[in-house]
């Protein structure tokens, strides 16, 4: 079966940054957070986790590494309903979503706290390989801008030549003279162009 996602960036509202996707059932959280990242337009450089309400509740996934400070879970006990953290390269996004309307919210960069919310819009019942995105709206931000509130502030700051703070910007940004930042900026043609290098497993 094929999962069709509903993607929103919480706490921004003009533009509002959301995307919509298929993805194979049969695919790992691991898997689902690389599909994200391309969907929305992040650069993967920072941890994350899924989790029901937000960093901490439970059950959450994220990916074991030798660093990791958690005790992972055996998938068995998911299938069980013990709450507890998952490696995200081991569960299958089946193994959570088994009805429509299902929610789970997505932090990346637990410093930023960039909470995304996620529902299961609709379950086809034939495969997807690759991903696929349908719909989306409004720009990814950068990295590392401090947050929403960052972001909102890097916003105003780009509107406004005159602000004190505006060359400053658009060098960290790496912007080109006469080059501006259009929020609303949006390509789905050329990230289905990199998602054709995914595969479900």
């Amino acid at each position: 079966m094929a999962f069709q996602f509903h993607i929103q960036l919480s706490g921004l509202k003009n533009p509002k940054v959301w995307r919509e996707f298929l993805v194979n059932e049969k695919m790992t959280f691991h898997k689902f957070h690389n599909v994200i990242q391309t969907c929305m337009g992040w650069d993967n450089g920072h941890l994350y986790q899924f989790s029901p309400k937000g960093y901490n509740s439970l059950p959450s996934f994220e990916l074991m590494t030798p660093n990791s400070d958690v005790e992972f879970s055996p998938v068995s006990n998911l299938k069980k309903g013990i709450e507890l953290t998952y490696d995200s390269s081991k569960v299958k996004l089946s193994d959570y979503f088994n009805t429509k309307s299902k929610k789970i919210t997505y932090t990346y960069d637990f410093g930023d706290d960039w909470k995304h919310a996620i529902t299961l819009k609709k379950i086809w019942p034939g495969p997807i390989d690759p991903p696929m995105l349908i719909a989306g709206e409004g720009k990814c931000p950068p990295e590392d801008c401090g947050g929403v509130w960052g972001y909102e502030a890097l916003i105003e700051i780009l509107n406004d030549p005159k602000h004190p703070e505006y060359e400053e910007k658009k060098e960290w940004l790496t912007m080109e003279e006469g080059e501006m930042w259009d929020a609303n900026e949006f390509d789905i043609n050329g990230v289905n162009q990199i998602l054709k290098n995914f595969k479900k497993k």
